[in-house]
């Protein structure tokens, strides 16, 4: 086997027939049991090679199963090449982290937090090189003097008990001890009385006398009514009243027809002053238009003529605080108010006097009578606490109660040849009911929709235009479906917070409303764009009436007490 070797090297030799000569005169065939040096036939230089495994000496990382006991050397030998020359001693030394070799110590969780928190508080902790269940004196690290200070305290250990301001009487056995009252004893500095300042005896008082009244609900006096008559006559030489409709104004107030084409309003032709404070809402005599009934929040109503010489002609006083809405009944002589002391009143228009009061104890915030001839003994309330309420006013009794609302009900409209009406609400919703049948029909609420509480029905019955809170003038159809009107949106105005009545003209060519900023705003109603803008009051313009008789004439209030007309 060591000949075949031996032949078959020389066959890798040059080829020259000198290297031949020397190969065939140095290579004799081999004596059984021997080897043939390498070196003789590796003319390179020798290197350093790492014995066999079986030497001991080199452990293939590779291996899976070593059939000998390897030295801690062999081990822990560099897998390749030689040893780095320039490894420091630091790195060369075995490690089992980053920073060095750490050895395993037997230490409580609890014992080290403690000693941690106790350093980073104090600056001082107990060294851990000394073991001190060898030496009998206790070392520390950091703050020493702190630590001699304060006996070594850790940060469980430092808190001191205060000591009790009050103690009880210190006594054991009731038999032993002379004055002993018991272990629920009162301690001895506590007072039995302490009497209150004059400011909390009174606070007191106000206290109990709440609590005394709550659960009985008791029935504020309504407040007591009167009425001025501002003007000298209350009758003509005929002995017509102010009720009677004028015939000498230049247009036909008796008509039902409506003006043919309306035009914009430009100026200011009055001012109706008379209010002390801001005016809720305005309302125009049935039919005729030319009486104008203003409620106020100075608790007064007040009647004023549209023609001739514009002025106040009565003034009704019946509530206590301020009058949120008024409705006219369809001939115009009688009238219902809704105030925030929770009254409604029915007045005769004519004469002054206060006919009958209605309550439930809630604020109503919109009232109006059934439009239908044969139903105007009848009328319907949207009260705070979310429910409509249908009056009877011949008995003076609640006759129906529609109570489907998640919020105070905000207006009511009769639609639909007077059969239904509309009602908004602070849900963010809109209902429609059948007269007299106390549920909903039709439930219109969108997540996009905002509270509307203003709504008018349009001159030809076909629409609602609703005043929406994101500053917006919803139109909703008002026949069948009530769906919305996407293509009419009017917008442009700034009403958020604020129940600004809109209003149409009679022709159906324009939309008016009041804004926050006091100014009138008309918009045409076929392209919905803002056509004209006044600024008509200092504070809040709240409602706007176009005269239903008149091509250009605008009435409007606001918060700063005045009623103004615009021609």
């Amino acid at each position: 086997m060591a000949a075949a070797t031996a032949s078959s090297l020389v066959s890798y030799g040059s080829g020259s027939d000198s290297d031949n000569e020397y190969a065939t005169a140095h290579l004799k065939p081999l004596q059984p049991g021997k080897t043939l040096a390498l070196s003789i036939l590796n003319p390179a230089p020798e290197v350093a090679v790492k014995e066999s495994v079986e030497t001991g000496t080199h452990l293939d990382p590779l291996l899976k199963e070593v059939s000998f006991n390897p030295t801690f050397e062999t081990m822990f030998a560099p897998e390749f090449g030689p040893s780095n020359p320039f490894t420091t001693q630091q790195l060369a030394a075995p490690r089992n982290m980053l920073s060095g070799y750490a050895e395993p110590a037997h230490v409580n969780d609890f014992m080290f937090e403690q000693q941690r928190r106790t350093f980073a508080t104090f600056g001082y902790a107990l060294d851990p090189s000394v073991d001190t269940h060898q030496v009998s004196s206790v070392s520390y690290i950091g703050a020493v003097d702190e630590a001699e200070k304060n006996k070594g305290l850790t940060v469980f250990e430092s808190y001191q008990k205060k000591t009790d301001k009050r103690k009880k009487v210190q006594g054991g056995d009731a038999g032993e001890i002379d004055n002993f009252l018991g272990p629920w004893a009162k301690y001895v500095d506590e007072k039995n009385i302490a009497k209150p300042t004059e400011e909390e005896k009174k606070e007191l008082d106000e206290i109990t006398a709440k609590r005394q009244k709550r659960g009985r609900k008791e029935e504020e006096a309504p407040a007591e009514e009167k009425t001025i008559l501002h003007v000298k006559d209350m009758y003509d030489y005929q002995g017509r009243s102010y009720l009677h409709i004028p015939q000498d104004v230049g247009i036909n107030l008796r008509s039902t027809d409506a003006p043919d084409k309306c035009y914009l309003p430009k100026k200011q032709i009055h001012v109706w002053s008379g209010h002390t404070k801001g005016v809720s809402a305005i309302r125009l005599f049935p039919r005729s238009g030319h009486l104008l009934l203003s409620c106020s929040m100075d608790c007064k109503i007040k009647l004023w003529e549209v023609y001739g010489e514009r002025r106040c002609i009565r003034t009704f006083i019946g509530h206590s605080k301020a009058v949120r809405d008024i409705c006219f009944n369809n001939s115009g002589t009688q009238f219902l108010s809704a105030g925030y002391d929770r009254y409604l009143k029915l007045w005769d228009s004519e004469t002054g006097q206060c006919i009958s009061r209605f309550t439930n104890r809630k604020v109503p915030y919109c009232v109006k009578f059934n439009p239908d001839e044969d139903k105007q003994s009848l009328f319907v309330a949207g009260m705070s606490d979310k429910k409509i309420v249908q009056w009877d006013i011949r008995t003076g009794e609640v006759v129906q109660e529609y109570d489907r609302h998640l919020g105070a009900v905000n207006t009511i409209t009769f639609v639909d040849e007077n059969r239904r009406f509309v009602s908004t609400s602070d849900d963010k919703s809109l209902r429609v009911w059948e007269w007299d049948i106390p549920v909903d029909f039709k439930y219109i609420a969108e997540p996009s929709m905002h509270s509307m509480p203003a709504v008018t029905l349009s001159p030809n019955g076909k629409w609602l235009a609703c005043q929406s809170m994101d500053n917006q003038i919803l139109i909703f159809g008002a026949q069948n479906r009530f769906r919305l009107n996407k293509k009419k949106v009017f917008k442009g105005h700034m009403v958020a917070g604020y129940a600004c009545q809109v209003d149409f003209s009679p022709d159906m060519s324009y939309v008016v409303s009041g804004d926050a900023d006091g100014k009138l705003n008309v918009w045409d109603w076929k392209t919905t764009k803002l056509y004209h803008r006044i600024k008509a009051h200092d504070k809040v313009c709240i409602s706007a009436l176009w005269h239903p008789h008149e091509t250009s004439k605008v009435i409007t209030c606001g918060w700063d007490g005045q009623i103004k007309l615009w021609d």
